[in-house]
């Protein structure tokens, strides 16, 4: 009986128009928000924007855009955005999408680990942590050297195979970009912000501790945690160094492959840092993007294009603004002498190669963007380089 009644509740809500409240009724400021009347507003909001001619309002001359900017309004308020922020994801995605990505926002993502194959494989260290209780699975077809923590009965972050380097604590997102670099053995690999050493130890196991890797990073105390990871992990092809990465080809160049994992404004890690939601506005945005685009200048810069083996560069970040993506790389094949080639990832989607009224470089579709709604890994972004030629172009000396 009870059921009957709700479906017919139901069916009454459905049947009457959702009317756009009032401003006073939006912003009731002495109360804390009532977040159930807030989801109801945005389901009912939803389904007028799902069929707008048919559902919304009679008589009322309402846009779309009104049911949109409340809607944006609601969204940001149930999930604890901005409005700056919530505006700048809308853009990205359509509105279902929307919703999914904030969803996947409110849940961290799995705990996942890199086997170190300088010191063991992965299926005899997988077997050593299940003896210990830890329940995992290897992370997916994509990668050799994942494995997917689901529970664990011990801390996995001090086990006795940790301790003793077997793997490294790494988000799956972070596996990526130096899966893309792809670097070769006996090659020279600069790192330019490395803290706090998975990238720069995952390629040094791929290169087998042949070569030499330089890894930088501008911060000191970050530094710390780069040498502790590298003597555990028993990597001993690299090289420490504290610059700032603007200044890194005044002191250095002549590399084979670089890395640059550039300083973002986090948008892709909200699970992990909830403040982004709250803490980053347009200026946040617009100065990660200027520091990227001369660090990723730099970055080429440092580049051999004579390498017989590499002149590759792999730019990444963990934002998924465009801003801070696809805008940079524009940039700097405006800039430098370099064309972009495919990252060698074959899942994630592609990058936008126009954006609101931005048109950018058509080859802006071989960069690769991934979302924790649909691969379950942080938000992140990978674009790959090769470096044509060492001049830098006359009128692109400027930053």
């Amino acid at each position: 009986l009870q059921e009957e009644d709700d479906d017919l509740q139901t069916n009454i809500v459905e049947s009457e128009h959702f009317v756009l409240p009032s401003g006073q009724e939006i912003e009731k400021p002495v109360q804390p928000p009532d977040l159930q009347i807030i989801h109801q507003r945005m389901q009912d909001n939803l389904a007028v924007l799902g069929d707008f001619t048919n559902r919304r309002e009679p008589g009322s001359g309402r846009t779309r855009e009104e049911y949109l900017e409340l809607l944006k309004r609601d969204l940001a308020m149930y999930y604890s955005y901005n409005d700056f922020l919530m505006s700048l994801l809308s853009g990205l995605f359509p509105l279902s999408e929307l919703i999914e990505f904030l969803e996947a926002n409110e849940v961290h993502r799995p705990v996942t680990i890199r086997t170190n194959t300088l010191k063991t494989r992965r299926r005899e260290l997988a077997q050593a942590l299940i003896n210990r209780g830890v329940n995992l699975d290897p992370l997916g077809k994509w990668s050799k050297v994942g494995l997917v923590i689901f529970d664990s009965s011990v801390p996995v972050g001090a086990t006795p195979e940790y301790l003793a380097g077997h793997y490294m604590l790494q988000g799956a997102s972070s596996l990526l970009p130096v899966m893309a670099l792809a670097p070769q053995e006996n090659e020279k690999l600069l790192d330019m912000c490395a803290a706090p050493g998975g990238k720069t130890s995952y390629a040094a196991q791929l290169m087998r501790n042949t070569g030499a890797i330089v890894a930088n990073d501008v911060n000191s105390e970050r530094l710390k945690s780069v040498v502790g990871n590298l003597h555990r992990l028993g990597v001993t092809n690299s090289i420490v160094c504290n610059y700032d990465g603007r200044a890194l080809a005044k002191v250095m160049s002549g590399f084979d492959r670089v890395l640059l994992d550039a300083p973002c404004s986090g948008t892709g890690i909200i699970s992990k840092d909830p403040s982004v939601k709250t803490s980053k506005d347009e200026k946040d945005i617009l100065r990660c993007a200027h520091l990227q685009k001369q660090l990723l200048l730099t970055a080429i810069d440092c580049l051999d294009a004579a390498s017989t083996t590499g002149g590759f560069l792999v730019y990444c970040t963990c934002s998924v603004t465009v801003e801070e993506n696809e805008w940079v790389v524009d940039y700097a094949l405006r800039k430098r002498n370099v064309k972009l080639v495919p990252t060698g990832l074959d899942f994630g989607k592609e990058g936008f190669t126009r954006f609101k009224e931005r048109r950018f470089h058509p080859s802006l579709k071989l960069t690769r963007r991934f979302y924790p709604h649909t691969h379950n890994m942080d938000g992140f972004f990978v674009s790959k380089f090769k470096k044509l030629s060492n001049d830098i172009p006359k009128s692109a000396t400027g930053g």
